[in-house]
């Protein structure tokens, strides 16, 4: 009798946290499809690389969905992993790492999301025979993915110099490859190129890092683990600006880089010959392969309205802690506009205010939007949904507010409305664009990465 009861009451233990366990599954799971709505609100998908989830073989552990650096991209709905918010999404690719089965792989958006894009082969050469493009540029964003194409493009035009010993022959004043930025992918192509003992040249416009050099003062910069050249694997999954850019400068320094800093490329020539020549405001170069290692931001975008010429009008921001009781307008709602915006209003005496066109923020990260909502409900800033700023004047600037102009004093306004890509450089020197499916480009990466997750089990099995 006293071992029946003994089990009832363990029985009823156990019903009683498995009825707790449910019952916040199920608040889990309208959470999920409260977030699936508000994503069709957004967007309809995913830009750029996401996940994709084999539901045949998921099992429902839910690590996917703690592990992205973005929120609730992914969220668990039947038992399964799915995507209820792909328009955060901007392909870590922690998920598809953290999937204990291989469930996830990341591929790209459908054809139409990319439409208009420079024509690539898999090896990211362009319809110019030996010219190339790497990095964000290409269609793919993160650090990750413009080291490994910097690196994999430059082992690419090494095989060809060396199958080829009659164009590998050294000819003075040309160069084997010539790499166009400094960034991400232009700094691990230049590595890549000392590695193989290429004789080269990167040239670069502003300073060394790209856009990340433009980055606020220690704004966090998410990486994924990578093969860097001459270091080897770089493990660090989220550092600030600064420390990237130390460790860019180690290896660089290191590596006794050949760069030319302040030099803005204004032309590309390939000759009946096959050497291309590079034209820059103040030097020509000449080259057997070209790397072009832009970025994709290009030329901040303006607004085009009236006064915006003005001093106190800018397009980046690099020390917050340089203004201090001022009256400032943000003008933007992504990422960079109130990462800006939280920055300046934490800094003394400053009164901020955001514009934006919309009437809600709707394609920042999630840790961004909680902070964002304390400055708002703490008053460090006022956000002015569904406007838009119709005049720039030396102490005010006058807003559209839902059809009705506001003027309010102003001291300085930074414009965030993106980039225009250097779609009009690429076309003047022949590259050619159109359609592409980056979903079959993308299982490249895809499979390298599945690739080197079973080379870890097996060496951890071993």
């Amino acid at each position: 009798m006293e071992t029946l009861i003994t089990y009832g009451i363990g029985g009823l233990i156990c019903l009683f946290f498995l009825m707790g366990y449910l019952k916040g599954l199920k608040k889990k799971e309208a959470r999920a499809r409260e977030a699936v709505e508000k994503g069709k609100l957004f967007s309809d998908g995913p830009k750029s690389q996401h996940p994709h989830i084999d539901s045949n073989y998921c099992i429902g552990c839910g690590t996917c969905t703690s592990v992205c650096p973005e929120g609730d991209v992914l969220a668990m709905i039947g038992g399964k992993a799915v995507i209820v918010n792909g328009h955060k999404c901007i392909g870590h690719g922690l998920c598809a790492d953290a999937c204990p089965v291989g469930a996830i792989t990341m591929v790209m958006a459908s054809p139409s999301m990319a439409a208009d894009m420079p024509h690539l082969t898999p090896e990211y050469e362009t319809t110019v025979p030996n010219l190339f493009i790497v990095g964000e540029l290409g269609g793919l964003a993160l650090i990750k993915n413009a080291v490994n194409q910097g690196r994999d493009c430059v082992d690419t035009i090494a095989a060809r110099l060396k199958a080829n010993m009659t164009a590998a022959r050294p000819v003075p004043g040309v160069h084997d490859v010539l790499v166009i930025g400094a960034g991400p992918a232009g700094i691990s192509a230049s590595l890549r190129a000392i590695e193989h003992k290429l004789n080269y040249l990167t040239i670069e416009r502003d300073e060394i890092g790209g856009t990340v050099a433009k980055y606020p003062r220690q704004k966090l910069v998410m990486t994924s683990p990578v093969e860097f050249p001459m270091y080897g694997k770089f493990k660090k999954l989220q550092l600030s600006k600064e420390n990237l850019l130390a460790f860019w400068d180690m290896i660089l320094n290191r590596a006794d880089f050949n760069v030319s800093t302040g030099e803005r490329v204004e032309d590309v020539k390939r000759g009946e010959d096959g050497i291309f020549t590079i034209e820059t405001a103040t030097n020509q170069y000449r080259a057997r392969a070209v790397i072009l290692a832009l970025g994709k931001a290009g030329e901040p975008r303006k607004l085009g309205v009236k006064g915006e010429e003005l001093p106190k009008v800018m397009y980046r921001l690099i020390e917050a802690d340089h203004y201090i009781n001022k009256k400032i307008l943000v003008v933007g709602g992504g990422d960079s506009a109130v990462e800006a915006a939280m920055g300046l209003a934490s800094q003394t005496g400053n009164q901020v205010t955001v514009s934006y066109r919309s009437e809600r923020f709707s394609r920042i990260k999630e840790r961004n939007a909680k902070r964002m909502d304390d400055f708002i409900r703490s008053g460090k800033l006022r956000v002015l949904f569904n406007s838009n700023p119709v005049e720039f004047k030396p102490e005010s600037v006058v807003v559209d507010v839902g059809g009705i102009t506001q003027e309010i004093a102003n001291d300085f306004a930074w414009i965030f409305a993106g980039g225009t890509p250097p779609n009009a450089f690429l076309k003047k020197i022949g590259v050619g664009f159109g359609a592409r499916d980056l979903t079959l480009e993308a299982g490249k990466e895809a499979r390298l990465a599945a690739a080197e997750r079973v080379q870890l089990a097996q060496a951890a099995a071993h």
